[in-house]
């Protein structure tokens, strides 16, 4: 498994789906969890509105209901509880962010908005891992996009000296890599091993992006 993808399985850990404990059914906290978790959003509204629960709770792993919502797809939820206040900020106990839930998703409309609400776009996860990270890894061409106009540098470095490029190419995603290309990507960089993007495509056997590269 070459550093990419091992990188990537740690992305994954980081993001990765969290059954809430349960105290008990009864208890708001728990249902409002639950609620969230099934995509249940006239049930996170009655919770919160009727039985008082906390629009910034967390589960176990310190994820809050937003994060949860984004995680899950849940863009109406995520919405109403930025509506109704809740803190975009917060990170989970692995320090992932909702912005960084969103990058990875390829939500560009909570972007979009979480970066209106002023979450900071340099954050960092355990793994040193920012948002832009999280999109150009997966591909996103226009999270990209919209994480560079909000003044993410280019050729940021991030673990191991790689950057959103590298990570681009890597994965293959021909999309991301001319975006940021097209917003002056270095291609000539080379991580802390010595190799440049175009030599991560070529690996990972993605030669036309090795070759959009420069590369094959």
């Amino acid at each position: 498994m070459n550093l990419l993808r091992t990188l990537l399985a740690a992305t994954a850990v980081t993001l990765a789906f969290a059954t809430a404990s349960a105290q008990s059914i009864d208890n708001p906290y728990a249902q409002v969890l639950a609620a969230v978790r099934a995509g249940d959003t006239a049930k996170v509204k009655e919770l919160v509105e009727q039985q008082g629960a906390n629009i910034n709770s967390r589960n176990r792993i310190g994820e809050t209901l937003m994060m949860m919502a984004i995680k899950n797809g849940k863009a109406d939820i995520a919405n109403y509880l930025l509506d109704k206040g809740a803190d975009p900020a917060i990170a989970s106990t692995a320090q992932a962010t909702p912005l960084m839930a969103a990058a990875f998703n390829g939500d560009l409309p909570m972007v979009d908005r979480l970066l209106d609400k002023g979450v900071d776009v340099h954050a960092a996860d355990q793994q040193k891992k920012t948002a832009m990270v999280y999109a150009a890894a997966a591909g996103h061409a226009g999270v990209v996009q919209r994480l560079l106009r909000a003044g993410v540098d280019v050729n940021a470095r991030y673990l191991n000296d790689l950057t959103a490029l590298m990570w681009a190419a890597g994965q293959g995603h021909a999309a991301a890599v001319r975006a940021l290309l097209e917003t002056g990507a270095d291609r000539a960089l080379k991580d802390n091993r010595g190799k440049t993007a175009a030599d991560m495509a070529a690996e990972a056997g993605h030669n036309a992006v090795a070759k959009l590269l420069g590369g094959v």
